[in-house]
């Protein structure tokens, strides 16, 4: 089985019954990441795992610590066996440091799982910030409202999405240059 056929197995595996939505979500995101094949080259693969695998945290057969990249970031390395890249990009999803430290667990999450390379970063960030929670594409701006409404402005995500605000924007305008650079020079991958 090739990881991108493991990885979307497993996400629903963890996610489509107890957590449907989360699971859509999870698919759009997936479909997120591959259109940015044009910049992602061989690690295009990579990125679709990562991002179809991003939430799984969120499971409750494995939720522990009730910070789903922490939770699912272990179990992919100690339960999976899973790429270890893959580990990474989920540890740190959408600036996933700046959340573990409004819960008073950045220095777990940074030693134990290495930041990956900046641009497979702002490639996830992009996905999950231009996906909603059902699935469907949107842009930073309105997911950022929208995760601020849901939890609230006083809450640990409200307080960190907002935060997270500038380096979201910062990793979507990378995004955007580098695909349109990527479309003006016929697809090179970086």
């Amino acid at each position: 089985m090739g990881l991108t056929e493991w990885a979307y197995s497993l996400s629903e595996s963890m996610l489509s019954e107890p957590l449907p939505r989360r699971w859509a979500h999870s698919l759009g995101v997936a479909k997120q990441a591959r259109s940015l094949s044009p910049i992602l080259g061989t690690d295009a693969e990579l990125l679709e795992a990562a991002a179809v695998l991003h939430d799984i945290g969120y499971s409750p057969s494995i939720a522990t610590t009730g910070f789903h990249p922490l939770d699912g970031a272990r179990f992919l390395r100690d339960q999976e066996d899973a790429d270890e890249r893959v580990v990474r990009l989920v540890a740190h999803h959408s600036c996933a440091l700046l959340e573990a430290e409004e819960r008073g667990l950045r220095q777990e999450l940074a030693t134990e799982f290495e930041l990956e390379r900046p641009e497979l970063v702002d490639a996830l960030i992009v996905s999950d910030m231009t996906t909603t929670p059902d699935g469907e594409h949107t842009t930073p701006a309105a997911r950022l409202e929208e995760i601020v409404q849901r939890y609230g402005p006083d809450t640990i995500v409200g307080r960190f999405i907002q935060r997270a605000a500038p380096e979201i924007y910062a990793a979507n305008e990378r995004v955007e240059l580098r695909m349109a650079s990527a479309a003006a020079a016929g697809a090179q991958p970086m």
